[in-house]
């Protein structure tokens, strides 16, 4: 006999595809189709543009599935990608650009936080619905003046208490600190600071790194020479990855630790020197791991094997630009009318589980993934594996 779970969703599952079908038909008899633009503004060239091109490719696949199933009806969404460069003011005026057309739904702006905190003005003005994927948790900070700016990405203080709880548990006292020289790296070692205080884990040593820097061995010279029991590294990946060499290099005995920004490519270049490095991020980057043993785990299986097979590898932060547009989505279905106000409106109240974990956003809070996203990673023979 099936179970009342498994009628429920197969009952639900037909619903959808009735409901779908008819808004296809729909859209047919009303005429031709509507574009909806999906405006992005991403570091497509520069320093971190390893990340801005893996979120273009994760947004141009997931706007493909999302018109691929119909769910929109006779509307199709679109993606109009601008480099920034990582330069807030060019980032200002791709934003002017988004704003002026009248076909823009809302905008998702990439890993660069300075260029979505020096356009928060002009969001809000002009009132446009945007999803950021930088970290810092000033993109949607203060939320009276980031009215509709929304944030899809890991949270500082949730990599931090991850990552004392894995400290802690593996009874190391000492700990040296490389964090990266901007918003998200400062608020990471103040949050990480008052975590491991709290745990009676002691920092003996810290160093800061800048995005575009290619050698990281004076920083971690200073690091290595206190002998930590334990190195955490608050970088992205390729500062991360040349911190990992670097303790190579000096026979570091102790042990690797890297918050959720470091992810990158599921496998690693260097794999000697990360091989036994532990990494706070969202179990999607190693759903081959998991069963899926729910719905919400399936469908992050199918994402990591779509996404793979479009472009050959996985890469970790893709999931949010991914959730970025399912958002959008969502905020489509919902409206009655395509208009920026109603998008907002729809935004600001979504709870989903997304392809990176659970997302909840309130009126009070726009920043969405909760903390049970996050999960533990480990490198073994080259590639990033679910601990355990």
């Amino acid at each position: 006999m099936r179970s009342i779970r498994s009628v429920a969703l197969s009952a639900l599952t037909a619903a959808t595809l009735v409901l779908s079908v008819s808004a296809c038909q729909l859209g047919d008899e009303a005429g031709d189709t509507e574009e909806i633009i999906i405006g992005a503004d991403l570091e497509l060239s520069g320093p971190t543009a390893t990340i801005g091109q893996a979120y273009q490719r994760a947004l141009v696949l997931k706007i493909d599935q999302v018109n691929d199933s119909g769910v929109l009806g006779n509307r199709k969404l679109k993606l109009d990608a601008k480099d920034n460069r990582s330069d807030p003011s060019l980032s200002l005026s791709n934003v002017g650009e988004f704003a002026n057309n009248p076909k823009v739904a809302a905008v998702v702006m990439g890993v660069c936080g300075d260029c979505v905190v020096g356009a928060a003005k002009t969001l809000n003005d002009r009132k446009i619905p945007t999803i950021a994927l930088a970290p810092a948790s000033n993109v949607v900070t203060p939320v009276a003046e980031r009215r509709w700016i929304f944030k899809v990405a890991p949270n500082a203080a949730d990599s931090a208490a991850a990552l004392t709880s894995e400290l802690q548990n593996a009874g190391k006292k000492t700990v040296g600190l490389l964090y990266s020289d901007d918003a998200y790296g400062k608020e990471g070692r103040a949050a990480l600071e008052d975590a491991l205080r709290k745990a009676g884990i002691e920092v003996v040593a810290a160093g800061q790194v800048k995005s575009t820097d290619t050698d990281v061995s004076q920083p971690m010279a200073t690091i290595l020479a206190e002998q930590p029991d334990a190195i955490v590294v608050w970088t992205f990946a390729d500062q991360a990855n040349l911190a990992a060499a670097s303790a190579r290099q000096d026979d570091y005995q102790g042990s690797l630790y890297f918050d959720a920004a470091a992810a990158g490519d599921l496998f690693l270049s260097g794999q000697a020197a990360t091989n036994g490095a532990t990494m706070i991020f969202t179990q999607t980057m190693v759903i081959d791991d998991v069963i899926a043993t729910t719905p919400a785990k399936a469908a992050r299986k199918q994402w990591f094997r779509d996404y793979t097979a479009k472009y050959g590898s996985y890469y970790g932060f893709s999931s949010f630009a991914a959730d970025a547009v399912q958002m959008v989505t969502n905020a489509l279905q919902g409206a009655t009318t395509v208009n920026r106000d109603s998008v907002r409106a729809i935004l600001e109240t979504s709870q989903f589980d997304g392809i990176s974990g659970p997302i909840r956003i309130t009126p009070d809070n726009h920043s969405g993934l909760m903390p049970q996203a996050l999960t533990v990673l480990v490198a073994r023979s080259g590639r990033w594996r679910l601990a355990g």
